[in-house]
């Protein structure tokens, strides 16, 4: 990438796990890279690429980051996941003050490109979307079933509204663009892999949901990677700012069914596949008690949830996206990819041994399933006097 030999790269969130891989795909290019965030890398970090310690959510850390940037991937935010969906003050200070802390300090300091890193959420709260596009409205706000994908979506709207906004001292245009991607994989990944490598070792993967032909989509990192160096080359001069005010979604192009897409993992780790299925109504009503039940003894005990809501959506809904757009304007093209890769990184680890004994939390999963029965049984009985 000629253009990433002669640039200088912030990257907000850089030390997570995609951040830290387009760090160094950038580096690699001959890239000057700055990784934001407020902990520093968890890996060894190449000599070149410099740290800086910061929070999205002050104004000013952010401003003096930013000086002297070519241009920002605006990768950070909370409250993707597990109980992080559940914290709501934290989840809107990072998403939405934080990005438009990154704004502000981009047209202070005359930063010309923003990319930001968004989701399929801004357009997906539960329904059945196939082979979906660009031209899909927002989600209305109201209909988010949490508050991630409607920070999201706020957030996603002030980066594509800020396009075209001129810089200060008159210096040119803030030119700006976002990227959907779907749930991200590989090697390494530090949130969604190991959470579901600890149900399967705990004993917890006991049952899947949704109907068989139901189909989701993912994104291998090194595609994502791909996706976001290709749309900064897009928001310069050279390409005439082809991608600025645009947002894409990014894949692998290959639908799959949720379940099925990890089965080579649970099966390469030498562990069964989950037999029972369950219909996606009796989950989302499950996740919904536990939701509950965390709102009323989180503050005490801040348990990590099965799965909350929106993840049953996200897992047992049919929902992908085209990436012709992508495609025909960013230059796009996934590479496949599949799990062995990530099977091997698990056993490498220690991962793989047959699940420990888990007899207390099988009774409560087995007790929680009954309880969500009964109750939808019951749902359906006449009120007395009715």
């Amino acid at each position: 990438m000629e253009s990433a030999r002669r640039d200088t790269f912030l990257i907000t969130g850089g030390c997570g796990y995609f951040g830290y891989r387009l760090a160094c795909s950038l580096f690699k290019e001959g890239a000057k890279v700055i990784l934001f965030d407020r902990a520093p890398p968890s890996q060894d970090t190449p000599e070149g690429i410099l740290f800086v310690q910061g929070d999205v959510r002050d104004y000013a850390q952010v401003e003096e980051a930013v000086a002297g940037v070519d241009c920002v991937f605006h990768i950070a935010s909370y409250g993707m996941s597990g109980r992080e969906q559940l914290n709501r003050r934290l989840i809107e200070a990072v998403n939405v003050g934080g990005t438009r802390n990154v704004l502000k300090a981009c047209v202070a300091r005359r930063v010309s490109r923003l990319v930001y890193t968004s989701t399929f959420n801004v357009v997906f709260g539960g329904q059945v979307i196939e082979n979906g596009d660009e031209r899909l409205p927002y989600l209305p706000l109201h209909l988010h079933p949490d508050h991630y994908s409607r920070t999201k979506s706020l957030a996603e709207m002030a980066v594509l509204q800020a396009d075209g906004t001129a810089l200060r001292g008159g210096s040119g245009l803030l030119r700006t663009c976002a990227l959907r991607p779907a749930g991200i994989y590989g090697p390494g990944e530090q949130r969604h892999l190991p959470r579901v490598v600890g149900y399967i070792e705990k004993g917890l993967f006991r049952f899947v949901y949704g109907k068989p032909s139901s189909l989701v989509e993912f994104v291998h990192v090194d595609n994502l990677v791909s996706a976001h160096q290709l749309a900064a080359q897009a928001l310069a001069p050279e390409r005439q700012h082809c991608s600025a005010g645009q947002a894409y979604f990014i894949s692998d192009g290959r639908p799959v069914n949720n379940f099925e897409f990890f089965r080579p993992l649970v099966e390469g780790l030498g562990y069964a596949f989950p037999t029972t299925r369950l219909p996606v109504s009796l989950v989302y009503f499950l996740a919904f008690l536990t939701e509950l039940i965390h709102r009323l003894v989180g503050p005490f005990y801040n348990f990590q949830p099965l799965l909350t809501r929106t993840e049953v959506y996200k897992t047992g809904v049919t929902h992908y996206f085209s990436v012709a757009k992508a495609k025909a304007e960013l230059g796009y093209e996934p590479r496949e990819h599949d799990l062995d890769e990530v099977v091997r990184w698990f056993r490498s680890r220690g991962h793989g041994k047959k699940p420990r004994s888990a007899p207390l939390a099988s009774l409560l999963l087995d007790l929680l399933i009954v309880a969500a029965l009964v109750a939808v049984l019951l749902s359906f009985l006449p009120v007395a006097g009715a």
